[in-house]
């Protein structure tokens, strides 16, 4: 049975884990950036389909040591790459390097294509082209203490761009990270959920496709393994109609997004239409100090901004105070988790956790704070 990784926000690991189980997924093993598991292709189809967490799929082939530029190109060709695309598509190569002797990134890039592309001109007498963008094969290379893992990448564009967010406000959040998030909330998915700083409505629009059991994968228009030479258009096209069949239509509860900019609330009606989830999604131009409850009882999801522009910090306190007056006065008995970037800032709203979670936002470490308005 093949052998698949799949890759994850730092933090999300264990939430993968849960999800690929949940997913009738075989998992092998774990490290701190996603999950193994075992799978026939259709599986990996079924991952790359369905996961809301995922970043991408890989399919390793390779691990081995190489502390010498003809070594890594002897160990390349022990694998048959050929078997992926025809001379005539096109390769990619994305190398990551830490703390190796081979410590150039594009060298040892060119290196492992190099190898590959050698592979082709000896069983064909021609060559696949290099492609920076729409490459049909992306082969990844992670270096680690002369350690490397090589994989072939079945996803395409990284699975948090799952096709609806036509428009985004600046620094949106990543879509598989709100996702995870509502994971680690333990979000029942059949109760409201509030979000008093909705920018792009990427919570409510994660939450709202989860609730409404729409696959995250259904909006995009392809993915990696759809242009390797194993592709089973079949067993793709019976993992779509399985998802189509699955989904919900209504729902018993709405979801609520407010933000003081009407340009992020337009944008964030034009997300959730182009998603498919509009008509569960109330959406209203409104400033955090003066929100009242939409409804009697839910949950608070908030990922406000961390000022991390010079200047930011102290023009952000007062919406800070303004929050936390917010929860505090209006929202008694409600549950809140918040995102925080800066602690600096998550300290104004003088209110103590009850549970903290280290996630990283991109680049930014970030704590995942829950709030309980007793």
């Amino acid at each position: 049975m093949p052998e698949f990784f799949a890759s994850a926000p730092k933090g999300l690991a264990d939430a993968l884990e849960i999800e690929l189980k949940e997913l009738g997924l075989q998992v092998t093993g774990k490290a701190a950036s996603g999950v193994f598991f075992e799978s026939s292709w259709e599986g990996c189809y079924r991952a790359n389909l369905r996961s809301r967490l995922a970043s991408r799929i890989l399919k390793p082939v390779l691990e081995f040591t190489a502390y010498q530029p003809d070594e890594l190109y002897n160990q390349i060709r022990r694998h048959d790459f050929t078997k992926y695309i025809s001379p005539d598509q096109t390769l990619l190569i994305d190398a990551n390097v830490k703390e190796s002797k081979m410590h150039d990134q594009r060298f040892l890039a060119m290196k492992v294509k190099d190898a590959i592309v050698d592979q082709f001109r000896d069983k064909y007498g021609r060559r696949p082209d290099v492609e920076n963008r729409f490459a049909d094969l992306r082969v990844y290379v992670k270096v680690v203490k002369n350690q490397f893992h090589v994989a072939i990448d079945t996803s395409g564009a990284s699975l948090f761009q799952r096709g609806y967010r036509k428009d985004a406000v600046e620094a949106p959040l990543k879509e598989n990270l709100a996702a995870g998030l509502l994971r680690l909330a333990d979000w029942d998915r059949q109760s409201p959920l509030v979000d008093f700083m909705t920018g792009s409505g990427t919570f409510l629009i994660e939450g709202a496709m989860m609730a409404l059991n729409i696959a995250p994968g259904l909006h995009r228009k392809s993915f990696g393994f759809m242009k390797l030479a194993n592709f089973d258009q079949a067993a793709w096209d019976r993992q779509v109609q399985e998802a189509i069949d699955e989904e919900r239509e209504e729902l018993p509860f709405q979801f609520y997004g407010f933000d003081i900019d009407r340009r992020a609330i337009a944008k964030a009606k034009e997300n959730a239409r182009s998603a498919g989830v509009d008509h569960v999604i109330n959406f209203k131009t409104e400033s955090v100090a003066t929100i009242q409850p939409p409804v009697e009882k839910g949950l608070i999801v908030i990922n406000p901004p961390y000022g991390a522009r010079i200047g930011d910090e102290d023009n952000l306190r007062d919406v800070y105070r303004d929050l936390s007056h917010t929860l505090k006065h209006n929202f008694k008995n409600w549950d809140c988790w918040i995102l925080s970037g800066n602690k600096d800032l998550i300290a104004d709203l003088k209110l103590k956790a009850s549970r903290r979670i280290f996630v990283y936002n991109g680049s930014i470490e970030c704590r995942f704070l829950k709030y309980s308005m007793h």
